[in-house]
């Protein structure tokens, strides 16, 4: 069983409305709070060779990447760390600060734990326009599929290509592309933490549609040989680059980094070159 067969038994509890999206979302008058936690673990997360430091940065990321996927500004973050070693900490909290300092935003406190590995747990809060506000299940026929960045970055770094390895463990949010589209009318975004494919999957299937998309259109990390480049830009994990829908005539966002993929349609499923794509990437399993 993998995490995302878990949410859909935690909806019979909670709802689909609390499990659709990156965040949390809470009407609060005239704006949305936003709010999302994430955990990461030394053995699981954290490559050998990261220092401290960069485990902090990238324990807020990938929070803050939550909170720009709705369009939201960053306002605070909370990092609960669990070290092995208490002269880990000062370096961890470090990163994570800068990390937040970067985005607008403030790390406010959180919680310290003896624990036998590393283990880093970020909680987040945002605020975003009524407006603005974009979660996965808006895409509708007729937008475009867009994405931020270069996805495949991060998996290429892990797999040994050195100028890739900055965009593994020290990852960028899409803080301030993410407000640019929800001002601008995107309909649907989500961050593609997990992979590009697992995300169009989770897309498509939040917003009832199909998407179409062009191979050939998909950035690929520089400096890959091609069947690496396509396979990290498809199933790499580990990149914060947002991914998008919006009507073609909004296209493209000023201060955006994006490029157009593919096509929302009526109908379900992904589909690479009009051939299903399989749905893959990073996921938790359990026996």
């Amino acid at each position: 069983m993998d995490d995302r067969a878990l949410v859909k038994a935690i909806r019979a509890i909670i709802g689909t409305a609390a499990t659709d999206d990156d965040c949390a979302v809470i009407d609060d008058g005239g704006n949305y709070l936003v709010m999302s936690t994430d955990m990461l673990h030394e053995t699981t997360d954290f490559p050998k060779g990261m220092t401290d430091y960069e485990c902090g940065w990238m324990a807020a990321a990938v929070t803050l990447s939550d909170v720009a996927s709705m369009g939201a500004a960053p306002v605070a973050l909370l990092l609960a760390a669990g070290v092995n070693r208490a002269d880990r900490v000062e370096a961890i909290i470090r990163g994570a600060d800068d990390c937040c300092r970067a985005y607008g935003c403030r790390l406010m406190g959180g919680d310290l734990d003896a624990h036998t590995e590393c283990t880093l747990v970020s909680t987040g809060l945002g605020r975003v326009p009524c407006d603005c506000l974009v979660r996965r299940r808006g895409a509708r026929p007729g937008d475009i599929v867009a994405v931020t960045g270069t996805p495949g970055q991060a998996q290429a770094g892990l797999d040994g290509y050195p100028a890739h390895w900055q965009a593994l463990v020290t990852p960028r949010p899409g803080v301030f592309e993410g407000q640019a589209l929800g001002r601008a009318g995107a309909t649907a975004m989500m961050d593609v933490s997990d992979g590009l494919s697992i995300s169009l999957h989770d897309l498509a299937e939040a917003s009832g549609v199909r998407l179409d998309i062009v191979e050939a259109a998909i950035p690929r990390p520089e400096g890959v040989p091609d069947g690496d480049a396509a396979r990290y830009a498809l199933f790499g994990g580990g990149d914060f680059g947002l991914l998008f829908t919006c009507p073609e005539d909004v296209f493209p966002v000023e201060g955006v980094d994006g490029t157009c993929i593919g096509r929302v349609s009526e109908g379900e499923g992904v589909f690479l070159d009009g051939k299903p794509l399989e749905k893959a990437g990073y996921s938790h399993y359990w026996e």
